[in-house]
């Protein structure tokens, strides 16, 4: 049972009966609750401020280790891209100018992406400019290794080339020193043998006895094998490809014929004296686009330094050719 208040009525000298209205009641009432609200709002602020809650700690150490592993991944960016650097290093200033490419210009291997901003997505966070960056700089290695992969791939066909070319030079001697009488007659002016005139020899002599074997000086196809060329007799032509090719005159017989492929070293004939000869000899020569050249150059194949030294010195004195 609720407590009934009086107060005293000065004026009837009497106690009345306090009556308090609905209308204040329910004023008291909006006001406590309005109050406790704004109390609770200022507390839950304050709270808010100064304490985490387990969930925004969890969040904050999920965004502290984030970050640790972005800084980790570039670090790990920059290790690879110094790998790469020596790579492309190498590829420049050995692999591409070994085998005659252009290097590659710095700009080429690290260009930008032009067009659309590719990280828009990433940006308005607070770690957008960490996270922006880390995605370029993998794009940028990314793009970088496909350049380098490419150029890689160039030189691999760059290098099967180079060895099917070293393969196919005229690049030994068409007759062994062993079975050699001498060398005769070098490439240049020389004393024709019949009409005794100076004349340009464009080929070299190798004397040696009938029936001494004749080898092919490098990879080809043989494109004549007859005698129907003026002077020359019985002789042999090989395409070596590339330009190339090699001529082996006055043999006394033939070991390959037309259209056949040969590889360097291969038996191919035997030296003779047929044609414009005046004793056994190989006349051997080198053509490079449709030119006669001088075979002196093209003996490393199978000659020593001092064998190719003395070589030399004969195919420089100026005596009279054998055909």
């Amino acid at each position: 049972m609720s407590k009934v208040k009086y107060y005293y009525d000065s004026e009837t000298l009497s106690y009345r009966k306090i009556e308090r209205k609905k209308r204040t009641t329910l004023k008291y009432a909006s006001m406590f609750i309005l109050a406790a609200a704004l109390f609770g709002f200022l507390f839950v602020f304050i709270a808010s401020q100064f304490i985490e809650s387990p969930k925004e700690r969890e969040l904050k150490r999920e965004l502290s280790n984030l970050e640790l592993q972005y800084k980790l991944i570039n670090k790990r960016l920059d290790d690879a891209f110094a790998a790469l650097e020596n790579v492309e290093e190498r590829d420049n200033s050995i692999y591409r100018l070994y085998f005659e490419a252009n290097p590659i210009p710095n700009e080429q291997r690290r260009a930008g992406f032009g067009g659309i901003n590719r990280y828009k997505k990433f940006e308005g966070y607070d770690n957008s400019a960490l996270v922006v960056e880390s995605n370029k700089r993998i794009d940028q290695l990314q793009k970088a290794i496909v350049v380098q992969s490419r150029s890689l791939d160039e030189i691999a066909v760059l290098a099967k080339d180079k060895e099917k070319f070293l393969e196919a030079i005229p690049a030994i001697q068409p007759v062994n020193n062993e079975e050699l009488t001498r060398m005769a007659s070098g490439y240049g002016y020389r004393t024709d043998p019949f009409t005794k005139v100076r004349k340009f020899h464009f080929g070299m002599d190798f004397t040696a006895p009938r029936g001494t074997p004749v080898y092919a000086s490098g990879d080809g196809i043989v494109k004549r094998a007859d005698n129907s060329a003026t002077g020359y007799g019985k002789h042999i032509r090989i395409d070596h490809g590339y330009g190339y090719m090699s001529l082996y005159a006055h043999l006394n017989k033939y070991k390959v014929r037309a259209n056949q492929k040969v590889k360097r070293g291969d038996l191919i004939g035997y030296v003779g004296s047929t044609g414009r000869s005046e004793a056994p000899h190989l006349h051997y020569e080198i053509f490079k686009d449709g030119e006669r050249i001088n075979p002196i150059n093209f003996y490393y194949g199978n000659l020593s330094a001092i064998e190719y030294e003395n070589m030399l010195k004969k195919a420089l004195l100026e005596n009279q050719s054998l055909d």
